[in-house]
């Protein structure tokens, strides 16, 4: 069995998470499978039009696959844990996490114009751009300064902090 390693994005929003967690993706993609979970805590987003069968099936509560010759889509009523998750798409070989600050997962911090301390303790490493003026926080020594807009220097990181899962 081949490992198979995840790691976690995190930020306040508007941060460039999206922005950078699509960079990885697409550099990464070249030579590995790449799953990417994204988290969204106030559940906004919408999926599939309404009147589409798909979006009538989900309106009913039951689970829906959604299959066609190039994807599979897979709506769900329940939340589920990172295990489950990982045992439906197990053919990956990076899992990219956005948000889920409480998984216990090597995690980026995204941060644009200013740092919010409060990500600290569930960060291993910020990357922030030249809008940020580092010398008006105290960044703690175990936590890894990164470009957001050096993605080699991203990868690099993300190559030797994934977490095998």
């Amino acid at each position: 069995m081949r490992t198979r390693v995840a790691i976690a994005f995190t930020g306040p929003s508007g941060s460039g998470k999206t922005t950078l967690v699509e960079k990885v993706a697409k550099a990464l993609i070249q030579t590995r499978k790449v799953v990417i979970i994204k988290n969204d805590p106030k559940d906004k987003a919408h999926f599939d039009v309404a009147g589409k069968d798909s979006y009538r099936f989900f309106q009913t509560g039951a689970e829906v696959v959604v299959t066609s010759p190039t994807r599979t889509t897979y709506f769900s009523h329940r939340e589920k844990r990172l295990d489950e998750i990982v045992a439906m798409v197990n053919d990956f070989d990076i899992l990219l996490v956005e948000g889920l600050k409480t998984l216990p997962l090597p995690r980026i911090a995204i941060f644009r114009g200013s740092i919010d301390e409060s990500y600290f303790p569930c960060s291993e490493a910020i990357a922030i751009d030249d809008t940020v003026d580092l010398s008006a926080y105290t960044i703690p020594d175990n936590i890894d300064i990164l470009d957001l807009n050096d993605l080699d220097a991203v990868l690099e990181w993300i190559d030797t902090n994934a977490k095998a899962i």
